[in-house]
């Protein structure tokens, strides 16, 4: 049976967890695309890192240019849900996707972060990052022997970590899909739809 625009992704679920600083266009874009494909999305805040625009105790896990969440111009429960990390099992999961900018810096040195991450690797379940997102995957141990893709700056990170580094727009080797920069969303989000499809 074929399905068109909007039912490609129905009944499947996607994580995306981010903590401050977080690149707002690798959230947002990704986040509508998925939905407008019918996944149903969760946003997991981790409360790690300041946003230091005001950085106050008690501010949401804010993006770099001033995306809050929970999202203030979408319905929360409408196009998507937030949950607390406790709160989730990756096996609940079809995909994790990690956007870039300072948050996966914050992300990587949570032990509860890359635990979730491992998890759902290994249930089987679409690991996508993009930007620094990657960051996240060398720290969780599984870039070792994969082609990736990332923003330019973490390179050599990803090379002494036993990546085999492309420069391309976004790359998908077995469960791990990554992408390079925000430019690269299309193609980034074209291959975690088909990865879902």
């Amino acid at each position: 049976m074929r399905t068109g625009p909007g039912t490609r992704l129905k009944g499947k679920r996607v994580a995306f967890i981010v903590a401050h600083e977080f690149e707002d266009v690798e959230l947002l874009y990704p986040f509508l695309r998925l939905s407008e494909e019918g996944a149903e999305v969760t946003i997991i805040p981790v409360p790690a890192g300041l946003h230091p625009r005001p950085a106050i105790p008690s501010k949401p896990v804010t993006g770099r240019y001033g995306t809050p969440i929970p999202l203030e111009v979408f319905g929360e429960g409408v196009r998507y849900v937030i949950r607390r990390l406790e709160e989730v099992k990756p096996e609940e999961f079809d995909a994790i996707v990690i956007p870039g900018g300072f948050s996966p810096d914050h992300l990587r040195v949570r032990r509860e972060v890359l635990e979730f991450v491992r998890r759902a690797h290994e249930a089987g379940k679409i690991i996508a990052a993009i930007c620094h997102g990657p960051q996240v995957l060398i720290s969780a141990g599984l870039v070792r022997g994969r082609r990736v893709t990332a923003y330019e700056a973490i390179k050599d990170d990803l090379i002494n970590a036993g990546a085999v580094f492309v420069d391309e727009p976004a790359v998908r080797d077995g469960n791990i899909i990554t992408g390079r920069v925000p430019d690269d969303l299309p193609e980034f989000c074209r291959l975690i739809i088909e990865a879902l499809s």
